[in-house]
């Protein structure tokens, strides 16, 4: 008894024996082998196994029939969509969604355009709010810039008639001090003078005092025209 091998076209598959094989289906060109064979052969080449290939009918022509006219109303009914033919029902079906998609861009635009128009009218306010500001800034420091040359120009004649005061009142310490130097002088000329009914020791206590005095009246004369000298000098400043 043969034994045979088959090939599928990635292995072989076997042994089979020939009963076995009626149950594969195995067709003309199956590669088939078995032992004595030099090569793999076809299943139509090998005599023994013709019986088992199945034979296969002829392709059915086509027959030409034409339909009735019932029928061909039907199939159009068929293919009409909501009234209207295929192709027509089509091409509105584009229409329709080309208008849509224009509708939907124009209305996308008009939106932007809003947006845009919004965006430049709040930078506007924006910038008119902000020129406001600095407007009322400027217009604050210019009120501040016043007030303080007001004050400065107020504090200027306070200490300007400060110091016209402290003239006044050193001019007449000097007029009095030049007095008062005036009469030590003369007191002291007197008590140089000899004179009866005083000691030398009240003559020279005199002596000293009025040249104390002196010296003392000089300071202060001499203290009191620094003064007035820098308060001069500060005046014009202030001028």
């Amino acid at each position: 008894m043969k034994i045979y091998y088959l090939h599928d076209g990635n292995e072989n598959k076997g042994p089979f024996t020939f009963e076995e094989l009626k149950s594969k289906n195995i067709t003309r060109t199956t590669p088939v082998w078995c032992a004595g064979m030099e090569d793999w052969k076809t299943a139509a080449e090998v005599d023994d196994l013709k019986s088992l290939l199945a034979t296969v009918p002829p392709p059915i022509k086509p027959f030409m029939t034409f339909p009735s006219n019932e029928e061909v109303q039907k199939k159009i009914k068929n293919h009409n969509i909501l009234g209207l033919s295929r192709s027509n029902f089509f091409l509105a079906s584009g229409v329709l969604v080309l208008v849509i998609v224009l509708l939907i861009t124009n209305n996308l635009q008009e939106n932007r355009k809003n947006s845009f128009e919004q965006k430049n009218n709040q930078t506007e306010k924006n910038n008119e709010q902000y020129q406001l500001q600095q407007k009322e800034i400027q217009e604050q420091k210019k009120r501040i810039a016043e007030q303080e040359s007001l004050e400065l120009e107020r504090a200027a004649k306070e200490e300007k008639q400060n110091i016209t005061n402290r003239i006044l009142e050193i001019k007449n310490s000097l007029s009095v001090n030049y007095s008062k130097l005036k009469n030590a002088k003369i007191e002291l000329n007197n008590a140089a003078d000899f004179q009866f009914l005083r000691t030398p020791e009240q003559r020279m206590e005199d002596i000293d005092l009025a040249q104390n005095n002196i010296s003392y009246l000089k300071n202060e004369i001499a203290t009191l025209e620094q003064e007035i000298n820098l308060l001069y000098l500060k005046l014009e400043k202030i001028r």
